[in-house]
């Protein structure tokens, strides 16, 4: 064989984009197209069902954040099945198949229900056998590493960037079908992406009897980590369910309580959802150059610190936008204030989620880097499902209060990241020694 993964371990340490090896560029692109396929069908999800399908506020707001919920539910089970039996790459092939197909069947109005479980099933698969791929293209304790998931992240947010603009613009001008049909194309693209550069992933190890892997992991340690990463779980839920309110009810008041006039133009609502990953694409590479200094000089944050401070400043921008919404007049807030609410949230959006994946993958256990990364995105699916509930709650209380409460949401997690600083400080540690060791 002439790949690079046959080639050795230090062919995948090649520097390619932003001093990485090739493999993260491949995981990157193949994220990218399949963040398009999600966001671009999420960002029509709630249009769709109150002006098409004719639900209530409240019952569409609850099927958002139900299917959100196990999108990132159904990973738990996909991540054992990679680690146990189909391996990692199997697992993202047979995942961003299924949903491709689930994406293109949203097209036909009476499989939407149908439709909506097929994508959650696949990207049980898919999500925690691609990012845990990435901690395998670097040796223990290169400080490459925790940079590579913003990195990765980026990816994410120019998928998410793009969604909106070609989905959202193509399902709200021009009919639901077709930005449905575009978010199918994407997930495709990016299967194709994967399967022409998996010479540039990391070879998979030999499966074990699921037995030994069990006992290979058990232990004091094990548990303790295990703890330690329920904890963290608990804060980014919290966290989550205030977050996940800029797909839910975010849009709702961008649609009646903006004023998004620019001259004749009316801005379409789904363009303000681009701006949040055009703000991570911009915003990554001065914040990875600031952390690198801090880096070179000792100064660097530890995780859970970064976390904590990621969630406070979140908690600003909602606040923010309480008072925009409590001082705006009968004809709405200005869509200058939106942009600015999305600068602050982006920033500290970047100090949170991707250092929040990164830890999980840190902290795996030996062969267990599918299922720990699948227990990442449990807290998304706890999260997501607390947003659906904590979003019904628009109706109810006028913008400044909700808006507000999304504020004290925010600082909730960060208070229990603190909280978690030491010990989680300690395990990582403790980790890249176990790791170098194996």
């Amino acid at each position: 064989m002439s790949d690079v993964t046959a080639a050795g371990p230090d062919a995948l340490h090649e520097k390619a984009w932003f001093g990485q090896p090739r493999g993260l560029t491949i995981l990157f692109l193949t994220q990218m197209w399949e963040i398009f396929s999600y966001y671009g069908m999420r960002t029509l999800l709630v249009y769709y069902m109150t002006k098409q399908l004719l639900f209530a506020q409240e019952k569409s707001s609850l099927i958002y954040g139900t299917y959100t919920a196990m999108a990132y539910f159904t990973p738990i089970l996909g991540g054992v099945i990679a680690d146990r039996w189909l391996g990692k790459r199997r697992a993202v092939v047979i995942g961003a198949s299924v949903m491709a197909v689930g994406h293109f069947m949203m097209a036909f109005e009476p499989l939407f229900f149908v439709a909506l479980a097929t994508i959650a099933l696949g990207n049980g698969l898919f999500l925690p056998s691609l990012p845990s791929q990435i901690n395998d293209l670097y040796r223990p304790g290169d400080a490459r590493r925790g940079r590579a998931y913003n990195v990765y992240y980026v990816g994410i947010n120019v998928g998410g960037f793009l969604a909106p603009l070609v989905c959202g613009t193509l399902g709200e001008l021009y009919g639901w079908h077709y930005g449905f049909g575009a978010a199918g194309v994407g997930m495709f693209i990016g299967l194709l992406i994967y399967l022409v550069g998996q010479r540039y992933l990391p070879a998979e190890p030999a499966k074990k009897n699921p037995a030994a892997s069990i006992g290979e992991t058990s232990g004091h340690r094990t548990s303790r980590v295990w703890l330690l990463l329920l904890g963290v779980g608990i804060a980014v839920t919290i966290f989550r369910g205030a977050y996940e309110q800029i797909g839910n009810t975010l849009p709702l008041w961008t649609d009646v309580g903006v004023d998004r006039v620019v001259g004749t133009f009316s801005i379409p609502m789904t363009w303000f959802l681009s701006l949040n990953p055009l703000l991570v694409i911009a915003m990554t590479p001065l914040l990875l150059a600031h952390w690198r200094r801090r880096a070179d000089t000792g100064r660097d944050l530890p995780p859970a610190r970064k976390m904590a401070m990621g969630a406070l400043i979140v908690a600003a921008a909602y606040l923010l936008l309480a008072g925009v919404a409590a001082l705006s007049g009968s004809g709405g807030a200005s869509w200058l204030w939106l942009v600015a609410f999305f600068v602050v949230l982006t920033f500290g959006e970047l100090y949170i989620l991707p250092t929040g994946l990164g830890l999980f993958a840190r902290l795996a256990p030996p062969r267990l880097g599918a299922t720990t990364v699948a227990s990442w995105f449990l807290a998304v699916f706890s999260g997501s499902l607390l947003a659906g509930i904590v979003g019904t709650l628009w109706s109810r209380i006028d913008p400044p209060a909700f808006f507000s409460l999304l504020a004290v949401l925010a600082v909730l997690a960060a208070v229990g990241l603190r909280l978690l600083e030491r010990p989680l400080t300690a395990a990582a540690a403790a980790s890249d020694i176990t790791q170098g060791e194996r």
